[in-house]
């Protein structure tokens, strides 16, 4: 909740070992979570009634011991999918696109895996915001940053032709399936960072050195240029309708529709003592 990344993990059911069996990949990979949101599937809850139960069958020594390492469940009331928010807004955007480019057909196990964690790199690479800083080129930040440590930069884009992925190929297969769930998912996630309302009332003006991110639909995957505004370019009534951005070493003229303003954050590291 607080770094927005993502973790997308296949189950073969949805029973409650299933959901403890990825639990436990999970913590393995990620580390033990101190709380628990999620809501009322059943098996989250049995899985939740099965580690409580397990947890007061201990002997009161290892229970002593194990109390400070459990993880706090908290369930939405039910029929209440609006109270995950964040969360639930994210799993939003990765099954509409799911069901747009899967539709009805059947993937093996190996492709919808690696589809799976590909689509998770993708989320995880979208920028946040921005340190403030007297670097030219500011760099976001990432989930993946903030997971890791340090920038990584996403695998070059294969691309196929759609036509000749069935076959014995599932790594060609799995290729175009990401690749199309970028384009659906950049076609509906950037839109929504823009407040697209009828022109009543002026939006908020872009600044010279305002830190933007550029919407291109025609890039390749998990790849969101940003760069700082190095010009404005006003229209006959001086609304500023187009703008130039420096992306490292490159300038582009832009719309501003086609503008996202990144938030600043401000670094709140102390500085080491003298």
């Amino acid at each position: 909740m607080t770094t927005r990344c993502v973790h997308l993990d296949l189950l073969e059911s949805l029973d409650a070992d299933a959901f403890l069996m990825s639990l436990r990949r999970f913590i393995a990979r990620r580390g033990k979570p101190f709380e628990l949101l999620s809501d009322n599937g059943t098996n989250f809850v049995g899985g939740a009634r099965e580690l409580r139960e397990a947890f007061e069958a201990m002997a009161p020594h290892l229970k002593e011991e194990l109390a400070k390492q459990q993880i706090e469940f908290c369930f939405n009331p039910p029929s209440a999918p609006h109270f995950g928010g964040a969360w639930e807004r994210e799993v939003r955007s990765v099954k509409t696109a799911l069901k747009v480019i899967l539709k009805e057909q059947s993937l093996p196990e190996t492709v919808l895996c690696t589809v799976l964690v590909e689509v998770e790199g993708i989320l995880n690479a979208k920028p946040l915001g921005y340190i403030s800083s007297d670097i030219a080129d500011p760099d976001p930040i990432t989930p993946s940053i903030l997971l890791m440590g340090r920038y990584d930069a996403s695998l070059p884009q294969a691309i196929y032709d759609p036509s000749n992925t069935l076959g014995n190929r599932r790594w060609r297969h799995s290729q175009v399936l990401v690749d199309h769930f970028w384009s659906r998912f950049i076609s509906h996630y950037l839109p929504s960072l823009q407040e697209r309302q009828k022109w009543q009332k002026d939006g908020k003006h872009l600044e010279l050195n305002q830190v933007v991110l550029i919407v291109d639909p025609q890039l390749p995957q998990a790849l969101w240029p940003v760069g700082k505004v190095t010009a404005t370019y006003p229209g006959a009534d001086g609304r500023i309708r187009t703008a130039a951005v420096k992306v490292k070493e490159r300038t582009y003229i832009r719309p501003v529709a086609r503008l996202v303003q990144l938030p600043k954050l401000e670094d709140t590291a102390e500085d080491p003592p003298t």
